[in-house]
């Protein structure tokens, strides 16, 4: 069986793999039909991403089809299309039994902590598989990076009342965007990059767009999605008084808080991490009755066999990539 290994920063090997096994009693064999490409990926590519180790299989953002199920499988049948929820939890510690399964203390992530879709088939656990057969294969694979925006929404408690500030337009902020949008917030979205601020502009109507935050002006919820540590620490200055703060990318910096900035102002800080189970039905809702419209999202696609020359050109600052999409052979 086919894969695509990330052997040390700036290198993928073809590699053959066994062939998955017959799925045990609550597993599926699936078969990957798309991979989306995200920021986790392309850190984990150039050895940024602090949670990924080499060798490494990437791709987390995965539409699959069901080539079998085992015993005790009652939700899925052959032929299914479905979304993965890539997040694999022990059940058992602290955090699982609040119902914080995404931040289980031994969490593996598909493509990260342990090996993830860049292949041709693999057995996955059942419940990781929310089935959806009026989907196309490329929305399923962009499921999970929506659940890492509606998580980030529920964390802050974004309600019709609040403005919002999104710091950051690429994939990540853009998630944030959807669910705040779905919140009926106020939204202002900050981007350095003209390209995304065009495509925001162009696709979000009623979304205030600017390059920097005018002077004086303050949000009551502030998300960043820029994984850059000097963002992040000046996150605070744009929070008004008892604000709420998110940060929504990672960093391997530490990031420097002006604390008496912070007290003057009683801000809230909240990490997000992933998401949890009861985001994707959610979500696979919100596609089918049109209310996140995945098409604008999809600004390139490969097949697989084209992928490490692909990832290079992505990475390029004229590419313009929203999202990648990468197919597999049916």
């Amino acid at each position: 069986m086919k894969s695509l290994t990330l052997t040390a920063a700036q290198t993928f090997a073809w590699t053959t793999l066994p062939e998955a096994d017959a799925p045990g009693a609550n597993e599926a064999l699936v078969a990957i039909r798309a991979i989306g490409i995200c920021g986790t990926d392309f850190s984990g590519y150039l050895g940024k991403m602090p949670f990924i180790e080499f060798p490494r299989i990437l791709g987390h953002e995965l539409g699959v089809e069901v080539l079998a199920v085992g015993d005790g499988v009652t939700h899925l049948k052959v032929g299914d299309r479905c979304s993965v929820e890539p997040y694999l939890n022990c059940g058992t510690c602290h955090a699982c039994q609040r119902g914080s399964t995404n931040c289980c203390e031994t969490l593996q992530v598909l493509g990260v902590h342990c090996d993830g879709g860049m292949r041709e088939r693999m057995v996955l656990p059942a419940h990781k598989l929310h089935a959806c057969n009026a989907l196309g294969f490329e929305q399923l694979a962009l499921v999970e990076t929506l659940a890492i925006g509606c998580h980030a929404v529920n964390r802050a408690q974004v309600a019709a009342a609040d403005d919002v500030l999104i710091i950051g337009a690429g994939p990540i902020g853009l998630t944030v965007l959807e669910f705040a949008r779905a919140a009926q917030a106020a939204i202002t979205i900050l981007e350095l990059n003209p390209a995304r601020r065009d495509f925001v502009e162009q696709n979000y109507p009623g979304v205030t767009v600017v390059e920097a935050v005018p002077e004086g002006a303050a949000f009551q919820i502030v998300f960043d999605a820029t994984g850059h540590a000097g963002s992040m620490a000046g996150t605070l200055k744009h929070a008004r008084f008892t604000g709420r703060i998110v940060y929504v990318g990672i960093t391997k910096e530490p990031v420097l808080i002006d604390d008496p900035l912070f007290h003057r102002r009683e801000l809230t800080l909240f990490a997000s991490r992933n998401a949890v189970a009861s985001d994707f039905p959610r979500i696979l809702g919100m596609i089918q009755s049109g209310q996140i419209d995945t098409k604008p999202w999809i600004s390139h696609r490969c097949e697989f066999r084209e992928l490490p020359s692909e990832m290079i050109a992505w990475l390029l600052p004229d590419s313009r990539v929203i999202k990648a999409v990468v197919s597999l052979e049916q």
